[in-house]
């Protein structure tokens, strides 16, 4: 890794661009503080992966989780739906911010659908390009070739390729890097951790930037589709979205930086530390999920004395569907109008639920202190 050269500027049409070497090779390295960051990380990610097999009903909280995920990755691109919103039916959204909804949604979409096909397709080229068909439709960039690598130059940074900070490959290039890189990250005969693997894989991929739209937020996906389909992570449960948010500036600098300097160590040491902070902050945050449940459990038995069995059926449905009406309460519980309506005013009662559209009617309520737990400005979960 120390002598490793990350590639060699091209040239193009009045601009150059920036064709990365291939990565399928055998790699090593001298520094010891990659293996105890490696170390470090796996840890971590094994607690973070066993304490899920411990939490009863870990589905309950996926849904929530992703959403968390997509809120924050579209946030990186520019979109400013806020987890409120992005949980509510998109007739309860401002006709001019329905566009950022459609991306937060088709992000949560498109995650769900990869993370199932992983049973029985591989991380691949066409994984990837399901993925990305699924993200692009119908928002703004679904003239943007959805589902197909690109077939002209993009770039990254400023106005035009006359002032872009930097000009990934040539799109004929596309086609044979991606194909190298799906190889690198199943070569068997390559012996790497695989934190080490998906470091180089996201970087590569980034610097490939095989769309014309959505590079970034399938880059940051195939990072933990990657740990699922090797069977890591059980669950979809380790995103590094809100560590590359928290210095946008830092994450794009040490991707730069092995561009122009080569430097993959410090991009690795940089990734290892996201992934040990990243899956530290997990289970904090399931800790304080199952603290949240019991707490709620314990209350609804005290205090909510013949409604207690109803109320533990709508609990049960808002760790996965954390907005609710009335009439889906109703539902849910299998009871009428009127006691649905009691039973929600007695979760407002006792702040378990909050009114969020501020009508009389047609009213939507949240699981507010759910919500809290994944909305915490330093939570990486």
């Amino acid at each position: 890794m120390e002598k490793f050269h990350a590639g060699s500027y091209e040239k193009g049409y009045q601009y150059q661009y920036f064709l990365p070497n291939a990565i399928n090779t055998a790699w090593g390295w001298e520094s010891p503080q990659i293996n105890q960051l490696v170390e470090k990380a796996a840890i971590k990610l094994g607690e973070l992966n066993s304490f899920a097999r411990l939490v009863p009903n870990i589905d309950l909280f996926i849904q929530l989780h992703v959403t968390k995920e997509a809120v924050i990755s579209s946030r990186i691109e520019g979109t400013q739906t806020n987890m409120d919103e992005a949980l509510l039916p998109e007739e309860e959204i401002d006709p001019e911010r329905r566009n950022d909804w459609r991306e937060v949604n088709n992000y949560i979409l498109a995650l769900n659908q990869a993370t199932t096909s992983l049973k029985n397709l591989p991380l691949s080229s066409r994984l990837l390009k399901q993925t990305h068909e699924t993200l692009l439709c119908n928002v703004r960039g679904e003239h943007k070739l959805p589902g197909c690598y690109r077939t002209s130059q993009n770039w990254i940074g400023g106005n035009s390729l006359a002032d872009a900070v930097f000009i990934p490959p040539a799109h004929h290039h596309v086609e044979s890097l991606m194909g190298d890189l799906e190889n690198f990250l199943h070569n068997d005969q390559i012996y790497l951790p695989a934190l080490v693997r998906v470091a180089i894989a996201h970087y590569q991929f980034e610097t490939i930037h095989p769309f014309l739209d959505g590079n970034g937020r399938i880059g940051r996906l195939m990072i933990t589709l990657f740990l699922v389909s090797e069977g890591i992570l059980d669950q979809p449960l380790l995103y590094l979205s809100s560590y590359f948010e928290k210095n946008k500036a830092l994450y794009y600098d040490n991707l730069m930086r092995v561009r122009t300097h080569h430097d993959m160590q410090q991009w690795l040491k940089y990734f290892l530390v996201g992934v040990e902070q990243t899956a530290t902050q997990g289970v904090k945050t399931l800790t304080e999920i199952l603290k949240l449940k019991a707490d709620i459990e314990q209350l609804i038995h005290q205090h909510f004395g013949r409604r207690a069995t109803t109320g533990m059926l709508l609990l049960q449905h808002l760790f996965q569907r954390p907005v609710i009406n009335v009439e889906q309460s109703a539902g849910v519980c299998q009871v009428n109008y009127r006691p649905a309506n009691e039973l929600v005013a007695l979760f407002q009662q006792h702040k378990i639920l909050r009114e969020m559209t501020g009508q009389s009617r047609n009213r939507l309520f949240v699981f507010d202190p759910y919500l809290r737990v994944f909305d915490q400005k330093d939570n990486t979960l």
